[in-house]
């Protein structure tokens, strides 16, 4: 009987510790320690993404200060630098797609990542997991005040659109430090397939603070409502310009510029009047259209393979656009990680796989595929 008892015991235990790495988000709100929240539970070392490869600079790369993972290091000017949102429900997209910028780009110690957490996260927490994964990794957590966002948000067409570090990118040249005065953002659904250093190097060119692949043939009108377009005043902001669609999801921005040209009030001016008029739909990228439509660095459609999510409302599978590709995006709906858990993967899916590093009861699988 006991022995029996004892059997059945151990089946729950192994049981629990499948459920909460499935779970992983949940969990990790808790801060890694189950349902009670306390660190060193019996599952917490199950929990966890496996290590990555040290990747190390090839030659002519700059010389770095050497200082890595503080803040001392933010100002150095042999860095590359990339911005993210780091969020809990997509910390598994993030891993995979730091994992897949020093996989490919020649010069990983000198990539330096500045993420943004809510200011409510557990950045210590969110951190260790960082430095569980990638031991050299170079970066900072700056916390995000999601409350001088969040009474501007409107109602979108998918609830996670609504999420203030949607709107994060906005404040990129207020969150981080005068001394950056470049950056390429990266959303947590993308992974990198080419050189990040490529994108680095292309130039903004006149007076522009951002670049991006544009999408010209894209129907511009439908991004915004009737309300919009019959307004006498409203589409004036268009006059003289020759806007296209591009998304947010990947840009490069100089931040010296977003800052004399107050670009930050500039959006939030056009949330307010979202706020007052519903003059759109899509959350976040329509205030970017609005103030940058017409003045876009176009930057190769190769490094903005997006919408492998199917759209905003439906997941569905979507296959590669024809030409070069340096970058996927898993834009819209659907996420890799959990139509592969689901067991219902699209065909572009298997080609996210090899980046993640997420440590589940298929670890030694995942681990072989690195």
């Amino acid at each position: 009987m006991r022995s029996v008892l004892a059997a059945a015991i151990c089946f729950v235990l192994l049981r629990s510790c499948a459920l909460a790495i499935r779970s992983l988000p949940r969990e990790l709100r808790l801060g890694l320690g189950g349902a009670t929240g306390r660190a060193g539970s019996s599952c917490d070392a199950r929990v966890k993404f496996l290590e990555a490869p040290e990747y190390r600079n090839g030659p002519g790369c700059r010389k770095s200060d050497g200082n890595r993972g503080g803040a001392g290091s933010v100002c150095d000017p042999s860095l590359f630098r990339i911005a993210m949102t780091l969020d809990l429900e997509y910390l598994r997209g993030t891993v995979a797609a730091v994992h897949s910028v020093l996989k490919h780009t020649s010069c990983p110690e000198n990539i330096f990542f500045h993420f943004v957490a809510s200011a409510s996260a557990n950045r210590e927490t969110l951190a260790g997991i960082l430095r569980s994964a990638f031991p050299s990794l170079r970066f900072k957590i700056y916390g995000f005040d999601e409350g001088s966002v969040r009474r501007m948000i409107s109602s979108s067409v998918r609830q996670a659109l609504e999420n203030p570090l949607n709107y994060a990118r906005s404040y990129l040249a207020d969150l981080l430090e005068p001394c950056v005065e470049r950056v390429i953002y990266l959303d947590s659904d993308v992974i990198l397939v080419d050189d990040v250093l490529k994108l680095w190097t292309v130039p903004l060119t006149g007076s522009r603070a951002i670049g991006a692949p544009e999408y010209c043939h894209a129907n511009f009108t439908k991004y915004f409502s009737d309300e919009f377009w019959s307004d006498t005043e409203l589409p004036k902001v268009f006059e003289g310009k020759r806007p296209c669609y591009f998304n947010t999801g990947v840009m490069v921005m100089d931040l010296l510029r977003w800052r004399e040209g107050d670009y930050r009030r500039r959006i939030e001016g056009w949330m307010e009047i979202q706020r007052e008029r519903r003059i759109y739909e899509l959350g976040s990228l329509p205030p970017f259209l609005l103030v940058f439509g017409g003045d876009v660095e176009a930057i190769d459609r190769r490094w903005n393979q997006h919408g492998l999510g199917g759209d905003n409302v439906v997941n569905s599978c979507r296959t590669l656009h024809p030409g070069p590709v340096s970058l996927l995006h898993w834009s819209g709906k659907g996420k890799p990680w959990t139509r592969l858990d689901l067991k219902m993967p699209c065909p572009v899916d298997y080609l996210w796989m090899p980046y993640d590093l997420y440590s589940s009861k298929d670890s030694s699988l995942a681990a072989q595929q690195l």
